[in-house]
């Protein structure tokens, strides 16, 4: 993804029909403008109103903790896209396992560059189109050492690659359904099935169960003190099964864990 000066959000990506640049920009009265180049121009353009969240549901949501009904008056508009595609959310979610964020960011845009396609049509700097399962099961070993990816991560992604046309069905299934079908890749479990989850169908239930993060932050905020998964599920069962759209208010809040220590240092697995 880009922003260019004027304002408007660069997205380029794979489709069923080919690689395909989107490009969003939004008026002053609050209206949408979308343009889109290359093969799969049409099915990105279609899945526009989904993106920004027009499907999303969240009509039977009730804040049950005074944080989050405070979020939702201030936010009335937060809504989950969806992507509809699960190949270009799996790669950066799976890239995220137990690495901080800086890493993950390194070894996706590397990926990116090296491996993926200039994006179509007038796209802004050296935006390019995520590598296609293809593209990935070429990788050599010396080039994803290269990126920073590890061994375990470098096998499930080579494991989605394999079957990717497959897991596109977990769009369909949704739900528990499609984030079990995900979890079926071995190296992809409860974690990174929910992330994709949330973005490829803007799964409203999906929870980062084993996140570093997440369960301190809901925490501290419902309840002024850090919990671990377990305290945070028992804490999220009332919003069941909108428990994700909960963590979004709360994200959305701002409020923040304190922090007590140092921040955990990145790592290099680059041979020097």
């Amino acid at each position: 993804m880009a922003v260019d000066a004027e304002g408007s959000v660069w997205r380029a990506g794979t489709t069923p029909d080919g690689p395909a640049t989107l490009a969003l920009r939004r008026d002053d009265g609050g209206t949408v403008h979308a343009r889109c180049w290359g093969p799969g121009a049409v099915w990105a353009l279609d899945g526009v109103p989904e993106l920004l969240g027009a499907a999303d549901d969240d009509s039977a949501f009730v804040a049950h903790h005074p944080l989050v009904a405070q979020a939702r008056r201030r936010m009335p508009g937060l809504r989950l896209g969806s992507t509809r595609r699960v190949w270009d959310v799996l790669l950066p979610a799976v890239l995220e396992q137990k690495v901080t964020g800086i890493e993950a960011r390194r070894s996706w845009r590397e990926l990116c560059h090296r491996f993926g396609e200039p994006a179509p049509g007038p796209a802004p700097g050296r935006l390019r189109v995520p590598p296609t399962p293809a593209a990935v099961r070429a990788i050599p070993d010396w080039e994803w050492h290269r990126a920073g990816v590890d061994r375990s991560r470098r096998r499930a992604l080579l494991a989605a690659a394999a079957v990717a046309h497959r897991l596109e069905r977990a769009v369909e299934l949704r739900g528990e359904p499609g984030r079990a079908l995900l979890r079926k890749i071995p190296g992809i479990g409860v974690w990174t099935a929910a992330e994709i989850a949330q973005r490829a169908w803007g799964d409203p239930d999906a929870v980062s169960i084993g996140d570093f993060h997440i369960p301190s932050v809901v925490g501290w905020a419902l309840l002024g003190r850090t919990l671990d998964d377990d305290g945070m599920l028992e804490v999220l069962t009332p919003y069941a099964p909108q428990r994700h759209r909960a963590v979004r208010y709360v994200e959305a809040s701002g409020i923040r864990r304190p922090r007590f220590g140092p921040r955990y240092a990145p790592r290099d697995y680059r041979a020097m």
